[in-house]
């Protein structure tokens, strides 16, 4: 046998015992060595490093354990034929290594996921650090600074099927250990929205007190009890907890399907034992982890009663980093490299829209419109008793008042409120109010911001309805008030039952109820009323450059593609073109468990939107002018609202083939206020495509001799 060389360079050389008869001496770590050595040693030097691979219990340098499943070997051997050094041929496993250098950078110490891969794969053998949706939690301790042994406040949020983020319980809603002195958190308006209901957690995370197996109770589960946790395992339910404010999400347990193709065969496990790694910076916590212990499981399959042990361990490790930057890593999943390409490969695709559009517009009817000056000028001093044609032959038409104007103000006044709350939203957000664990500041803004902007419907609405000689400007405010917030109060009606039916966090409690209705019988109607009021004082008078007929012209029959379906059809689909990429992330962020903070890159998507909008109105109104058609008031708010439906549709693509919500709660809660955001986005460019073709359409006849 011949004995190998002894080295103390440990950093820099790799030495293996067991190599040994193959090998003398110790080989470099960093670099190529000299000599060769036989195939044999290289394969028991690598054969042993990953050992430890293999040995969670040797794999001392890990704070989870490396044993996969068999569905993460099948993924490896179904890419082992792949060139990853060719990056553009295979994007989705770049984006994975992307991914995967992301966590490393941190540390290895959080998780991202995006999406679980497969049901039931490796995922289940960690308890994942999503990245969370943000919902402001404030700790007890304001400052947020401790001494060793204060007591750091630890919530339990809610638990709830993964891919259904709508349907959630309360935490205790599962029969989980409980130390007996449950106390619910206080929370602000924003958070009930958001369907949290925080009570203290079984866990007690003294600060810089380290605990090893710390024993929570000690219960007997019931077949009830068994049968319930089996159900919620097998629905993928996810746990969110909050420690000083730092989100903490994870499974509750796994499905074993290895090798079995029958459901029924399948095994049920709980994890019982998490183990919690708390970085900290003086007296500050800077990051949680968790993960749980795979031979710590509770075996749920059978309808049996089981004694169950539930434990946690918590280990203290210091960190430099600031606590300023504690929670910068939340938002790193949305600047990933390949995920910011995608989004300016978006922005450049709609800019790409909105140029050739505008280019197009702006060379045809130009021309168009300079021919049409020009003739009618000539028409104007050679005969002037000559029959006009195309838009100008309607002058007389042009500006009669459409029909249902109460109908039509209240819908513009409407539009214009919900344009205003969007642009303070994306104005809130540009400045960093909506940070990614503090979702709830959302809705928050959203019900205070509309509350305080009705005031601006009530002063469009009745100051256009008065100038379009309404008389009854009592109903039309009436109405204003009405046209969005009643779909929206019974489509909640509807989803608050189903979600009280199922005993759903989303449900909400009678005093959110009293406190919102007093925001909208305070705040909302006194302000929409004010608003109505100064409008009729207003006295303002429409300005039309030609006069009306008494008696309207008929109508030319026209082809079918000119029917108002068919318009609206045309007009949504471009605005819908330049935003449809960015939906994807928006929904994944709303819908998902996605974090989604570049609201720049977003806000400028709206520009464009608003852009396109404007201008596919003015080209159809125009050529509805030129067809003789004079009813185009409610033509260009169909137009530019019809981005909405483009919306609404994409909403049924996204739930039947990018997720994978199922169920009659989430489903209904999907698609019944995905119907209220599309009604907004309606009423909002509708509202934006009638003021540019009314901008339009006053210039093109001021531009011309109208008797």
């Amino acid at each position: 046998m011949v004995l190998s060389k002894t080295t103390s360079q440990t950093d820099v050389s790799v030495h293996s015992t067991f190599a040994s008869r193959y090998v003398q001496c110790s080989l470099p770590r960093f670099k190529i060595p000299e000599n060769s050595i036989p195939k044999e040693a290289a394969f028991q030097i690598i054969n042993d490093e990953l050992m430890l691979d293999g040995n969670p219990r040797l794999n001392l340098a890990s704070f989870v354990t490396t044993w996969m499943e068999p569905e993460c070997d099948k993924l490896i051997m179904a890419s082992i034929n792949k060139n990853y050094v060719d990056m553009d041929e295979y994007p989705v496993t770049t984006e994975l290594q992307l991914l995967n250098c992301e966590v490393e950078n941190h540390s290895l110490t959080w998780v991202v996921c995006e999406e679980k891969m497969t049901r039931g794969g490796g995922w289940h053998v960690l308890v994942l650090l999503l990245v969370c949706t943000a919902i402001g939690v404030r700790s007890d301790g304001s400052d947020h600074k401790y001494k060793v042994g204060d007591p750091v406040p630890l919530y339990a949020n809610k638990v709830g099927p993964f891919h259904n983020p709508s349907e959630t319980y309360r935490y205790f809603d599962l029969p989980f250990c409980s130390t007996g002195d449950v106390k619910d958190k206080s929370e602000a308006l924003g958070e009930v929205l958001n369907g949290d209901r925080l009570v203290s957690a079984p866990y007690k995370l003294d600060f810089l007190v380290d605990k090893e197996s710390e024993v929570i109770c000690k219960k007997k589960l019931s077949k009830k009890d068994i049968a319930e946790f089996r159900s919620a395992v097998a629905k993928d339910y996810y746990f969110q907890m909050y420690y000083d404010d730092l989100p903490i999400w994870g499974f509750l347990g796994k499905v074993d399907k290895e090798g079995k193709a029958d459901p029924s065969e399948y095994k049920y496990y709980l994890f019982k034992h998490l183990h919690f790694e708390i970085f900290y910076n003086k007296d500050r916590v800077i990051e949680i982890n968790a993960r749980t212990d795979p031979s710590a499981l509770v075996d749920l399959t059978d309808d049996k009663e089981v004694d169950v042990e539930f434990m946690y361990s918590a280990k203290w490790k210091e960190t430099n980093v600031a606590f300023e930057k504690r929670m910068d890593k939340y938002s790193h999943s949305s600047s990933l490299p390949r995920h910011l390409e995608i989004h300016w490969f978006s922005i450049i695709n709609s800019c790409v829209t909105v140029l050739l559009l505008t280019g197009f517009l702006a060379t045809i009817l130009m021309r168009v419109l300079k021919n049409d000056f020009v003739k009618y000028a000539h028409d104007e001093e050679t005969a002037d008793d000559q029959e006009e044609t195309g838009w100008k032959y309607i002058h007389g038409d042009v500006f009669r008042f459409p029909k249902h104007k109460s109908l039509f103000a209240a819908a513009l006044g409407s539009g214009t409120q919900l344009f205003t709350l969007a642009t303070f939203i994306f104005l809130l957000a540009l400045v960093g109010v909506f940070y990614p664990y503090n979702r709830g500041a959302l809705f928050t803004a959203l019900v205070v911001i509309y509350a305080l902007t009705s005031g601006i419907a009530g002063y469009t609405a009745t100051s256009f309805y008065c100038q379009l000689e309404g008389t009854n400007w009592v109903r039309n405010l009436l109405l204003t008030g009405a046209l969005f917030c009643g779909p929206l109060f019974l489509t909640f009606c509807f989803l608050n039952t189903v979600a009280i039916a199922y005993h759903a966090t989303a449900a909400l409690p009678f005093g959110t109820i009293v406190v919102i209705f007093l925001i909208w019988a305070l705040v909302t109607s006194p302000l929409l009323v004010l608003g109505g009021i100064a409008g009729k004082n207003s006295k303002a008078e429409f300005q039309a450059p030609c006069r009306t007929t008494k008696y309207p012209r008929e109508i030319p029959p026209l082809p079918w593609y000119r029917g108002t379906l068919p318009q609206m059809a045309m007009a949504g689909f471009l605005p819908f073109s330049a935003i449809y990429i960015e939906l994807y992330y928006i929904f994944a962020s709303v819908w998902g468990h996605r974090i989604y903070t570049i609201y720049s890159i977003l806000f400028i998507v709206f520009i464009i939107l608003l852009i396109v909008t404007a201008f596919i109105t003015v080209a159809l109104t125009y050529f509805q002018l030129a067809a003789e058609d004079h009813e185009w008031w409610w033509r260009s708010f169909l137009c530019g609202g019809s981005t909405g439906l483009f919306i609404y549709g994409y909403c049924l693509y996204y739930y039947y083939a990018r997720s994978d919500m199922s169920g009659f709660m989430q489903t209904s809660f999907f698609f019944g206020y995905m119907a209220c955001v599309c009604y907004a986005f309606f009423l909002m460019l509708g509202a934006v495509g009638f003021r540019a073709a009314l901008f339009f359409v006053r210039h093109i006849y001021r531009s011309i001799k109208c008797e």
